[in-house]
């Protein structure tokens, strides 16, 4: 009988501990929010921003979490340096006025164990709008370098520049941008 009332409590608090939230803080290496455009419907075009900071916390048990990421909007990068300064000028991102362009998740929506979407406010230029992420790709597993649990995923999002008050040179320059979001994360 002792066996058994121990067993049971050893088996309570390994459920409660795997039913705890598990925060991950996102791999800014491994992390790289990339916006495409069409360009006088020529060609797509693609810039990124190289800096960010980030949670996420997963409860895969309650099937709940969250997601907080904060971009740095000076560190576009286009791939020239004269096109970075002009999107970071006042038609567009206006980095002097809105340095940051931050994401808050309001409900993850999971398909068993693995979050399919996030719901949540997008805000660029002081102007915030709901978005859903769509996740094309999520898998949680040991990092086999970190030696630590780790989660990665693929989103994306479509949003309309002019919602965000940066619609100069539309139509000709396309006011729908996708949003593609590579991150990978380190539970901590």
């Amino acid at each position: 009988m002792k066996l058994l009332s121990a067993l049971i409590i050893a088996t309570t608090f390994t459920t409660a501990a795997y039913a705890a939230p598990e925060t991950y803080v996102i791999d800014v290496n491994h992390t790289k929010p990339v916006f495409s455009y069409s360009h006088f419907g020529y060609s797509t075009q693609m810039s990124r921003f190289d800096s960010l900071a980030g949670t996420i916390v997963l409860d895969r048990a309650a099937k709940t979490g969250s997601v907080d990421v904060t971009i740095d909007a000076k560190s576009v990068d286009s791939g020239f340096p004269v096109f970075n300064e002009h999107l970071q000028d006042e038609d567009f991102f206006d980095t002097a006025k809105y340095p940051t362009i931050t994401f808050k998740s309001s409900k993850l929506k999971f398909d068993g164990d693995k979050v399919v979407a996030v719901d949540g406010n997008l805000t660029i230029k002081g102007i915030t709008k709901p978005v859903t992420l769509t996740l094309t790709s999520m898998l949680c597993m040991p990092h086999p370098m970190a030696k630590k649990a780790a989660c990665g995923a693929n989103a994306t999002t479509m949003i309309k520049r002019s919602d965000f008050n940066m619609a100069k040179y539309t139509p000709y320059v396309g006011d729908d941008v996708t949003l593609t979001i590579p991150v990978e994360a380190i539970q901590q």
